[in-house]
């Protein structure tokens, strides 16, 4: 009796967001493809909501809409008509793009292409990944800093996902994730999702140091960083790290 007055008691949570139905995966795939809604369209939202700790949506909307900024090297202010333009930005990669690529790809799956999906993302996929980072930690990261202890980052760490490999300064740690990245693709263009900054910036919080992002590309019969100037950022990081 006592736990049902408990729970009679709760505070009852208003949900404001629209749902869209069967659409929503469509609407996400292309948004996230595109990243149309990520930190460099609309700014750094789940931060800027946290410092508003507003009490009605009408707080949160008029605060995001006085501070929002877009996270790039010239912060341009958000403002309703940028989000109508990101808006019909996903309607043009929705109507002109995705759809003609999905209807094509639907004409051609066949069962045999789910048989072979589901064996290749489990077995084969997951040991070229870890054959990839084997090969950035040991070939090079660790030859490179010889002085630093690499260890594979704990399966318990909540932050297993984001961080492959931990490099130990001292009682101080910074962490690896390591992308394989395809010889067309474009990793300058690579952002961060919020979630993922989130999680390195606990993890900064928790080890001390800084999680960074390696881009990796087989080239030949090899693997090789892409993205050259991590080094001399995490080696900026371990200077910084030995002199705390």
């Amino acid at each position: 009796m006592e736990e049902m007055e408990e729970f009679e008691d709760e505070e009852i949570i208003n949900k404001y967001a629209k749902p869209f139905g069967k659409k929503e995966k469509v609407l996400n795939y292309t948004s996230n493809t595109y990243q149309l809604t990520r930190p460099g369209k609309v700014g750094a939202v789940m931060k800027l909501i946290r410092e508003c700790q507003p009490k009605t949506f009408k707080e949160w909307e008029e605060y995001y809409y006085k501070n929002a900024y877009t996270k790039t090297k010239i912060p341009v202010k958000v403002t309703k008509e940028i989000l109508n333009e990101l808006g019909e930005r996903l309607y043009e990669k929705i109507t002109e793009v995705v759809i003609p690529e999905w209807t094509e790809a639907f004409k051609q799956i066949t069962k045999q292409d789910c048989f072979d999906y589901v064996y290749e993302v489990t077995i084969p996929r997951t040991y070229d990944g870890f054959l990839t980072e084997k090969s950035i930690i040991n070939d090079y990261l660790s030859k490179k800093f010889p002085e630093i202890n690499f260890e594979e980052s704990d399966s318990d760490l909540d932050h297993s996902g984001d961080v492959d490999y931990i490099g130990k300064v001292g009682d101080k740690s910074f962490g690896i994730q390591i992308k394989p990245i395809t010889a067309n693709a474009n990793f300058a263009n690579y952002n961060v999702s919020e979630r993922m900054q989130a999680n390195f910036d606990e993890f900064e919080q928790k080890y001390g140091g800084k999680v960074f992002i390696v881009f990796s590309m087989k080239v030949g019969n090899k693997k090789e960083i892409q993205n050259k100037e991590v080094i001399v950022e995490i080696e900026t990081e371990i200077a910084r790290l030995q002199s705390i």
